[in-house]
């Protein structure tokens, strides 16, 4: 599993690679996202950046149906809207288990 420094810098090289790919400068491109250019610079180069910052980057290439694409919807299942009487739920709570009853063993028999 990647971390998030590395999944950060695979995104920078991508859209870098994209917007040569489309033959844009990082100032035109800082421009239509609304971005200053060293901004897109630290992005580019896997530096932390915002999710602010990403998006405005990702519309400008018109990328948005692709991310979006790429995250499932997450609906719920048929037998949970039954069991829920139509509601969908709103948070997620942990399940809860049950203690497990204690075996019997020999030797701890009362004599009552």
């Amino acid at each position: 599993m990647a971390t998030s420094q590395q999944v950060e810098i695979e995104i920078g090289e991508r859209l870098a690679r994209l917007r040569l790919s489309r033959n844009v400068t990082q100032a035109v491109l800082a421009g239509q996202a609304g971005i200053g250019v060293r901004t897109l610079r630290r992005l580019e180069g896997g530096e932390p950046s915002t999710l602010d910052t990403f998006l405005r980057v990702i519309a400008a290439l018109d990328l948005e149906e692709a991310i979006l694409s790429a995250l499932p919807e997450g609906q719920i299942r048929p037998i949970e809207r039954i069991s829920g009487k139509g509601n969908e739920r709103q948070r997620a709570r942990p399940v809860e288990k049950k203690p497990a009853k204690p075996t019997w063993t020999w030797g701890e028999e009362s004599d009552d």
